[in-house]
């Protein structure tokens, strides 16, 4: 079964497997995503497309010289160029780092708040592969696991000194305080309890509830966890300040993870949008602990079982109980998980 929902595609094959097990259709699925962003799809303008499209038929009617002259006749020079992919959304045009831009300045976040969490995610990442974290979850490729995006030495000095790559000359969003595209693969492996254990295995943790929310992709695009978020805790009767004690988001840009802490937050917001009931303070010494997409990269149909590998595990290593795991998505799409430590 293929998915397709951007960042959050992975996150959907893992949930989807979940309900196949729970509705007795499976007892064990691989679940995850690969995306390869060094070799994107570059096509021909649409007016050269259209053209090779019915040349076939002008090569019947006029021979190759024919063809030729139908393939030319109407084009312009600026057809004659190659279109190379855009991570545009479909309804508004935008980039999502022109979206998070503008949804930083809603939620004031400063360009040094952004460079300052950036800083943060590369150390981390940085000190979890030094300190051989990351070898029991990292397959090797030609007998390494190590990652060329991270760069343990940022600075708050080196990386301000970035202008800004998607709202210029003012914008507040970077090459470095947004994540890289990259290759990359990850795969989780779902069972039934009772298939696991059949087998010999040891589960690292239960998926307890999953949320998917859509809003609106103009001015919230990236907000999806806040709702997700709010929606899964709110369901499960958990409280995000005293019984989550890990925490993974997706960091697509510094912006966009920081406003949504904002969001989860404030009180005007829940006001605004919850009834008042807002989903909480996110403690920053239990979010992201080994790094995240702005240093590990992010290869859209990966992350999200990325997420779900490394909660899983800081679940047993920080004996803790809860994770909330969450998202966002092109599309305004977003998502928010609750796994539950096994107890081994």
């Amino acid at each position: 079964m293929k998915t397709l929902q951007a960042c959050i595609s992975s996150s959907v094959a893992i949930t989807s497997a979940a309900e196949k097990i729970l509705a007795g259709k499976a007892s064990t699925v691989i679940a995850g995503g690969c995306e390869t962003f060094s070799d994107v799809p570059i096509r021909l303008t649409r007016p050269i497309r259209q053209k090779l499209i019915t040349m076939p038929k002008a090569m019947k009617k006029g021979g190759p010289l024919g063809a030729v002259k139908h393939l030319l006749k109407g084009l312009k020079g600026k057809d004659i160029s190659l279109e190379t992919p855009a991570i545009a959304n479909y309804t508004t045009g935008e980039v999502m780092g022109v979206s998070s831009d503008r949804l930083s300045a809603k939620f004031g976040v400063s360009r040094k708040d952004q460079d300052e969490y950036t800083v943060r995610s590369h150390t981390l990442a940085g000190k979890a592969h030094k300190d051989g974290w990351y070898d029991g979850e990292i397959t090797p490729y030609k007998g390494s696991i190590e990652e060329n995006g991270i760069k343990a030495d940022s600075t708050v000095e080196k990386v301000s000194k970035l202008k800004p790559a998607f709202v210029k000359p003012y914008g507040t969003h970077t090459a470095a305080n947004s994540s890289f595209l990259t290759d990359g693969a990850s795969a989780s492996l779902i069972m039934s309890e009772e298939r696991a254990l059949e087998l010999g295995f040891k589960p690292l943790a239960y998926i307890r509830d999953w949320s998917f929310k859509a809003c609106d992709p103009f001015e919230e695009l990236l907000l999806g966890p806040t709702y997700c978020s709010q929606e899964v805790l709110s369901r499960n009767n958990l409280n995000l300040e005293s019984d989550i004690g890990v925490f993974e988001i997706h960091e697509a840009f510094a912006g966009q993870i920081l406003s949504n802490l904002v969001a989860m937050n404030s009180q005007s917001f829940a006001d605004e949008k919850f009834g008042g009931k807002k989903v909480g303070e996110v403690d920053e010494s239990k979010l992201n602990t080994k790094g995240g997409s702005l240093a590990l990269g992010h290869p859209f149909g990966a992350t999200g079982s990325r997420l779900v590998t490394t909660a899983s595990r800081r679940l047993q290593d920080e004996n803790q109980r809860f994770a909330l795991i969450a998202a966002c998505a092109d599309g305004g799409l977003g998502h928010a998980c609750i796994l539950e430590r096994y107890d081994n």
